[in-house]
């Protein structure tokens, strides 16, 4: 069974006189355990297309599916609620709680879904040293690099054990040698535990990683390839 599916989405903006789609009439599936990309020249509606099946942005046309729930068309409350508990948000910016240290950024979600003390603890400890950050857990996102609060936002992903992973240019503001770190570990937590992984991104360092990759133009879907690795 498919993780996510999409049908027939369209996101049509509007220019003055002018409409552009910028996602335009895009199907496809993604199974469990993938470690796709999604890529294209800026402006492709790649970020888009993310928001859209993360429940971030709504399309004008289309549907969302996610392990067979459709969930285009719930209300924002309902829509909130099932984000916190099935999509993982990796975002270019990192959006850590600077006032809160590495610790406390991972455990905020678990916080929000009412999980108690000691599993939040836990869970975050495990998920820090999986990053290898459990030195850095009582540090605030000032204290480190720019890597390492990419790695605390990889583990805050994974908080919540969500359905799947949306990456949206993870690596952008990262060096070469912060970017292989992070790709090496989400690859291996992709292989190791049958996390789903989906980018957006024209980072060729990303793109060279990917098991299959959905290429967009213009707002639709021109090739879809399955790599073997």
């Amino acid at each position: 069974m498919s993780v996510i599916r999409t049908e027939n989405l369209i996101k049509t903006y509007t220019q003055g006189e002018y409409k552009i789609n910028a996602v335009n009439d895009v199907s496809f599936e993604i199974e469990k355990g993938e470690f796709t990309v999604i890529c294209g020249p800026s402006g492709s509606g790649k970020t888009t297309l993310l928001n859209i099946m993360g429940g971030l942005d709504s399309p004008t046309s289309g549907k969302v599916f996610i392990n067979d729930n459709e969930i285009t068309g719930l209300s924002e409350n309902k829509l909130i609620d099932f984000r916190l508990k099935n999509i993982g948000f990796v975002f270019q910016a990192y959006n850590l709680i600077p006032v809160l240290t590495a610790k406390e950024n991972v455990g905020f979600v678990m916080l929000m879904q009412g999980k108690s003390k000691a599993e939040r603890n836990k869970r975050t400890e495990e998920l820090l040293k999986s990053v290898g950050l459990e030195k850095e857990m009582n540090k605030k996102p000032g204290q480190m690099s720019g890597g390492q609060q990419q790695r605390v936002a990889v583990a805050r992903a994974l908080a919540s054990r969500p359905q799947f992973i949306l990456a949206d240019e993870p690596t952008a503001n990262l060096d070469s040698a912060s970017t292989k770190n992070l790709l090496d570990i989400m690859a291996k937590m992709n292989e190791e535990e049958g996390i789903t992984f989906i980018f957006s991104t024209h980072d060729q360092r990303v793109i060279d990683r990917a098991r299959r990759i959905l290429t967009f133009e213009d707002g639709k879907l021109i090739s879809d390839e399955s790599i073997k690795k």
